[in-house]
C-alpha cells in the first residue's frame, strides 16, 4: 500500500466531466458542498462528442427544466448558439421544442470557465480506479495512480468512457469518443460493488470539410431570431445566426450500403452492444426501411472557427473506404472531403433498477449515478440526471429531504421514474409521448413548475426566483386582460370578418381565442397587451387555448397523487404477501418501489397486485 497517497478531503467527488458531471458538480458546489470533479482529460469537459446541438423534441423541455432549477446548460447553450429554431410549430404547444446548434469549441470553453470559477469546486485530471466503501457507505475514490480522495458522496457520471471501444468496419480500438482515452479500470470495481453492468452502443457520423460542399444543391435551413431562448435569465436568442442545409440520400447511396453490409460490424456481429432505437445508423435505416427511397441529411456547422461540418443523419460504422464512397453519392457532397470518419462506440453502463429515484445506488449509501452510465442517450438527459444526482447528494449532506420530481411535475420526473421503475434495455431517449401530463409540462412554463423547488433546495438563486415571481404576476395580469369583455359594437365587425355572426352580448378576448381566431389578429385589431413580453403573452394564450384540457389533466394528477402518497414501508418482504403473483413478488422485491404509484408502473405488476397491496397497507395501518 506504499504507493497510495492521500489528497485533500472533500465532501463530494464527481467522476466525469461530461454534461452530467458538469451539472452535478455545479449543483453540489453552488449549494455549499466542497466538491472535486475528476476527469480523464480537462479538454473533454462538456465535450460535444456527437452533434454540437442542444434541445430538440422533448429535449428542449429538459433543458428549460434544468435551467428553471438553477442549472447551467440553458445559459451555456444560449451564449454559444450558432442557430436556434423552434421545432413542431405546426403542432400543439405541448410538443413544441427549442433546438440550438452550438459552437462546439465555445460550449466547452465557457463551461470549463464557469466550473473553474465556481467557489468550492476543484477540478482534477485523473482516472478513477476504485470507489471506496466502508460498511455500506461510500468513503471516497482511489485513482489509477494511487491517489485517495476522501469524500462522503460520490457521483458517477462516466458517460461512454467505461471500457469504451471505437469501431469502424474491421477496425476496433480501445478508446473514448473523438480519440480521448477510455476508462478501463472502474467497471471491475462496479461489478464487485454489486452493480449489474451491460454493454450499450452509440455512434456518430463523419465531419466533412465545408469548403468541399456544393451548397447550391442544398436546401437552406435558417434559424429564428424572434423566439425565446433556453434560459429564463437570457434576454434573447442570437440575432446573427449561421444557416444549416438539407439534402437527401438516394438509391446510389443505398446500393453502396447494401453491397457492403457484410463489412458492417453492426450486421457482422462485431458490435455486441445494444444501440439506440430512435437514432439508428444509416446502414440500419436502409435495412429497416427498405421501402424508403431517401433519408434526410442535415449539414450543420460544428463551430464558428472551423470548416468542419456535421453530417446529421448519416451515423455509420462502415469501413472508411465505404464511407467515402457512400457520402459522395449525396447531392452537394459529390466532391466532399472527410475530416473525421464516422464510427460506433461501445461502452459499459448499469441497470438502473438498482438505483433509487434520488439516483442513489440502493446497495451503497452516498453513491449516485447520472447520465449515460444509467443507460440514457443525449446531452440533455445526462445533464438533467447530473443536476438531480448532485442536488440530492447535497441535500443529504445538508440533512435535508431528497428531491424526487413526480411525473406530473417535470419531464425530468418522467425520465428518472422510467429509469428506476421500468429500466431500459436500450439507450433511453426522452420523447414527449412518454409524458402522460405533457400539456402541463410545456417548456414555456418550466419556471412556474420548478424554480421555487430549485430555490428551496438552495440551487436556484434569489435573482432567478424573483424573476419567476415577476413573470408569474405578468402572466396573471395578461390573463385578466384577456378575460375583459369587448362591447358588441367593437367586437361585431372583427367577428364577422372571421366568420362569426349573430353573437349577442359581449365577448371576451379569451372567448375569441377559444373560437380558434388567431391571437395575433386579436392583439393587432384591438391593440391590447402593448409592451408585454412575447414569452409571457404566449404562456397566457396557451393557458387560455388549452384551459379545458389543463383542468382535466389537473383532475387526473390529483387522482395519481393519491397513489403516490400511499407510501410502501422499506422493509416489506413481498414474497410473504398472500395474493401477489410470483412475478409481482419478484419485481417488487427487486425494485423496492417507494409508493403505490411507482409500484403500479413496474412491468409485471398488474392492477390486481396493486389491489392486494392496498389491502395489505390498510390491514397494516389498522394494527
Amino acid at each position: 500500500m506504499s504507493n497510495l497517497f492521500y489528497t485533500d478531503e472533500y465532501d463530494a467527488v464527481v467522476v466525469g466531466a461530461g454534461h452530467a458531471g458538469c451539472e452535478a458538480a455545479l449543483a453540489l458546489a453552488r449549494t455549499g458542498i466542497k466538491t472535486v470533479m475528476l476527469t480523464l482529460n480537462l479538454d473533454s469537459i462538456a465535450f460535444m462528442a456527437c452533434n454540437p446541438s442542444i434541445g430538440g423534441t422533448a429535449k428542449g423541455h429538459l433543458v428549460r427544466e434544468i435551467d428553471a432549477l438553477g442549472g447551467e446548460m440553458g445559459i451555456n447553450a444560449d451564449k454559444t448558439a450558432l442557430q436556434v429554431r423552434m421545432l413542431n410549430t405546426g403542432k400543439g404547444a405541448a410538443v413544441q421544442s427549442l433546438r440550438s446548434q452550438s459552437d462546439k469549441h465555445a460550449y466547452h470553453a465557457r463551461m470549463k470557465q464557469v466550473l473553474e470559477n465556481t467557489p468550492g469546486l476543484s477540478i482534477l485530471q485523473g482516472e478513477a480506479a476504485q470507489i471506496l466503501v466502508d460498511n455500506g457507505h461510500v468513503t471516497g475514490v482511489k485513482t489509477a495512480v494511487g491517489e485517495v480522495i476522501a469524500a462522503k458522496a460520490v457521483i458517477l457520471a462516466t458517460g461512454v468512457y467505461l471500457k469504451g471501444e471505437i469501431i469502424a468496419g474491421e477496425y476496433k480500438q480501445s478508446s473514448g469518443p473523438n480519440g480521448f482515452a477510455p476508462a478501463d479500470l472502474l467497471t471491475k470495481n462496479l461489478i464487485e460493488l454489486g452493480f449489474t453492468v451491460r454493454r450499450f452502443k452509440t455512434g456518430t457520423p463523419a465531419r466533412v470539410d465545408g469548403r468541399t460542399v456544393d451548397y447550391s444543391k442544398l436546401e437552406i435551413q435558417r434559424g429564428e431570431t424572434d423566439i425565446y431562448p433556453f434560459s429564463f435569465l437570457s434576454k434573447r436568442v442570437p440575432q446573427k445566426q449561421k444557416p444549416c442545409y438539407l439534402t437527401y440520400t438516394n438509391e446510389k447511396t443505398h446500393a453502396i450500403i447494401r453491397a457492403n453490409l457484410h463489412r458492417s460490424p453492426l450486421f457482422a456481429g462485431i458490435i455486441k452492444g445494444t444501440g439506440p432505437r430512435y437514432c439508428p445508423s444509416i446502414e440500419d435505416k436502409v435495412v429497416r426501411f427498405a421501402d424508403k427511397e431517401r433519408h434526410q441529411i442535415f449539414l450543420e456547422p460544428e463551430c464558428a472557427d472551423s470548416n468542419e461540418i456535421y453530417v446529421q443523419g448519416m451515423s455509420s460504422s462502415l469501413p472508411h473506404d465505404v464511407q467515402r464512397e457512400m457520402y459522395r453519392t449525396v447531392a452537394g457532397l459529390e466532391k466532399v472531403k472527410i475530416m473525421r470518419y464516422a464510427y460506433a462506440i461501445e461502452y459499459d453502463c448499469i441497470d438502473t433498477l438498482d438505483v433509487c429515484p434520488t439516483l442513489e445506488f440502493k446497495k451503497i449509501e452516498g453513491l449516485y449515478t447520472a447520465g449515460q452510465i444509467n443507460g440514457t442517450s443525449g446531452y440533455e438527459e445526462a445533464a438533467a440526471q447530473g443536476l438531480i444526482a448532485g442536488l440530492n447528494a447535497s441535500l443529504k449532506l445538508r440533512g435535508m429531504p431528497p428531491l424526487i420530481l413526480r411525473r406530473d411535475q417535470a419531464y425530468i420526473g418522467v425520465l428518472i421514474d422510467d429509469l428506476v421503475t421500468k429500466g431500459t434495455n436500450e439507450p433511453y431517449r426522452m420523447m414527449t409521448s412518454r409524458a402522460e401530463y405533457r400539456i402541463q409540462l410545456r417548456q414555456d412554463n418550466a419556471d412556474f413548475r420548478l424554480t421555487e423547488i430549485g430555490y428551496r433546495a438552495g440551487l436556484a438563486d434569489k435573482r432567478r426566483y424573483l424573476r419567476m415571481q415577476k413573470r408569474k404576476k405578468e402572466v396573471t395580469e395578461i390573463l385578466a386582460e384577456l378575460d375583459g369583455r369587448v362591447p358588441p359594437k367593437e367586437a361585431e365587425p372583427f367577428l364577422r370578418a372571421h366568420g362569426f355572426e349573430n353573437l349577442f352580448g359581449g365577448i371576451s378576448y379569451a372567448d375569441m381565442i377559444r373560437r380558434a381566431i388567431d391571437p395575433k389578429d386579436i392583439l393587432a385589431y384591438f391593440g391590447i397587451l402593448q409592451g408585454r413580453s412575447r414569452a409571457d403573452i404566449e404562456t397566457a394564450i396557451i393557458d387560455v387555448k388549452y384551459e379545458g384540457y389543463i383542468k382535466r389533466g389537473l383532475d387526473l394528477i390529483e387522482k395519481a397523487k393519491a397513489m403516490e402518497d400511499k407510501k410502501l414501508p422499506a422493509d416489506i418482504d413481498y414474497a410473504k404477501i398472500d395474493g401477489l403473483r410470483l412475478e409481482a413478488r419478484q419485481k417488487l422485491n427487486k425494485i423496492r418501489p417507494e409508493n403505490l404509484g411507482q409500484a403500479g408502473r413496474i412491468s409485471g405488476v398488474n392492477p390486481a397486485d396493486i389491489a392486494v397491496l392496498m389491502v395489505y397497507l390498510s390491514l397494516k395501518h389498522t394494527k
